[in-house]
């Protein structure tokens, strides 16, 4: 993407020395949204048992909030540590990418709320390493990067980026702002009042119906993403679409699953297929309205 000279974010902060970790917050009830953990080390290629331990943990956070996803719950774990913002929260160049990638998103999305007479709020992203604080608890690399509806914040280490690249194959600067804009969809759906009503449907059904509503959720987010893409279709380069792909093809329930334990559990997926995550980022890519991600509304995910 050609971001190059684009105003970054002043929405951002930086947490440094007061992330306790100590493991997974889960949080109760069927609460939620899941996503792509990463390795204990956060570095290094995935072996047979990396695999595995990444869907052990998947599974998990699928049923009680992780990464590329929509934690629930609400209080913080608190702790010490520093809190920077803004330029200062910047620390290299792949920084300041996520900083322009949030900004186009303010952008944007302020645009198309202004266009039904309504006014974008934004949400933090706050940069971690390793380990931080989040108002739905804990935040660590392992759970990927995460939206917490409690303090409307995004959660991201960027090592993510890195597994993205050498574990999963999914390259390139658009598959970064593709995880970006991924999570602020998520925030739309809070802002929408989709997030609220889908978790209090979640109570009062079955596991399996709970997870289907989950799909629908990350799919949303996922053509969300696309919308915003498509609003910026001039920054948009050969190659940027492919990249989209993969890592939308990387991700899904059915790929993860059958890497790690050779079958597949249809009823268990929470975030949808490959094939659906791909159909729904590319449907907000073409169409570039907010209307045609209803993935409430339709029989064919």
């Amino acid at each position: 993407m050609r971001l190059g000279g684009r105003r970054t974010s002043s929405n951002i902060e930086r947490q440094t020395g007061g992330g306790r970790g100590g493991g997974f917050r889960l949080p109760g009830g069927m609460g939620g949204g899941g996503g792509l953990p990463l390795p204990s080390s956060g570095r290094g290629q995935l072996g047979c048992g990396s695999i595995v331990f990444i869907v052990i943990i998947f599974l998990l956070m699928s049923q009680f909030g992780g990464g590329l996803g929509l934690m629930d719950g609400g209080g913080g774990t608190g702790g010490g540590g520093e809190t920077t913002r803004g330029e200062q929260a910047i620390q290299d160049e792949t920084d300041r990418f996520v900083a322009q990638v949030l900004a186009s998103t303010e952008d944007r999305w302020g645009a198309i709320f202004s266009e039904n007479g309504q006014r974008y709020q934004p949400p933090t992203l706050v940069f971690y390493d390793r380990r931080g604080t989040s108002g739905c608890g804990a935040a660590q690399s392992a759970m990927g990067p995460f939206y917490c509806p409690a303090d409307q914040k995004i959660y991201l280490d960027t090592a993510f980026f890195t597994e993205m690249r050498t574990n999963l194959g999914a390259d390139g600067d658009f598959a970064q702002a593709y995880v970006i804009a991924h999570e602020v969809g998520h925030h739309i759906q809070y802002l929408e009042g989709t997030a609220r009503d889908v978790r209090a449907r979640q109570q009062r059904v079955s596991r399996e119906a709970g997870n289907e509503l989950q799909v629908r959720m990350e799919l949303q987010a996922d053509c969300y993403a696309g919308v915003w893409a498509n609003r910026e279709r001039d920054a948009m380069e050969p190659g940027d679409f492919e990249e989209g792909m993969r890592a939308a093809q990387a991700i899904g329930d059915d790929t993860l699953q059958q890497a790690a334990q050779g079958y597949t559990v249809p009823e268990s997926f929470t975030h949808g297929t490959s094939a659906q995550r791909q159909r729904w980022l590319r449907r907000g890519i073409e169409s570039g309205d907010p209307a045609q991600c209803d993935t409430f509304g339709t029989n064919r995910l």
